[in-house]
């Protein structure tokens, strides 16, 4: 028995997971990125959004939108693809990122909170030059 016997069915006990890919799946995700490309776009530029929070809020919310979009339609990820494992990976990795940056802005935002205690008090007792010494009192005669 040659290799090229045992290797012949080797093929047929694997679940192919066609995706079927069609020039229309590329269209639909070219026209959905265009438009949620030129809403927030037109949002922006015409004035609409003049909150600043409000404008973080929609344009972030067209952002993700516009990730799936991508995941979905150039990226080919669903669930049946790999036993979904492509999916679970791609979960754990949003997870992991949302923890990072979480947890690297809650370190930032509270770092004057958290610095050493004596540092407000060498600046009040005299003038502070821009390597944070400072200057000797005046001496009066």
């Amino acid at each position: 028995m040659s290799a090229h016997d045992i290797h012949a069915g080797h093929d047929d006990h694997h679940d192919h997971d066609d995706l079927h890919v069609t020039m229309g799946d590329y269209v639909k995700g070219f026209i959905l990125a265009v438009i949620l490309t030129a809403i927030p776009f037109y949002l922006v530029m015409n004035g609409i959004i003049t909150d600043r929070a409000t404008a973080v809020g929609v344009l972030g919310l067209f952002a993700i939108i516009q990730v799936l979009v991508h995941m979905v339609y150039f990226l080919h990820m669903n669930g049946k693809i790999q036993g979904g494992w492509t999916m679970l990976s791609t979960i754990f990795t949003v997870i992991f990122l949302s923890i990072a940056i979480a947890g690297t802005l809650w370190v930032m935002f509270h770092m004057n909170a958290n610095m050493m205690p004596g540092h407000e008090m060498h600046q009040a007792a005299g003038h502070a030059d821009h390597a944070g010494h400072t200057a000797p009192a005046a001496v009066t005669p």
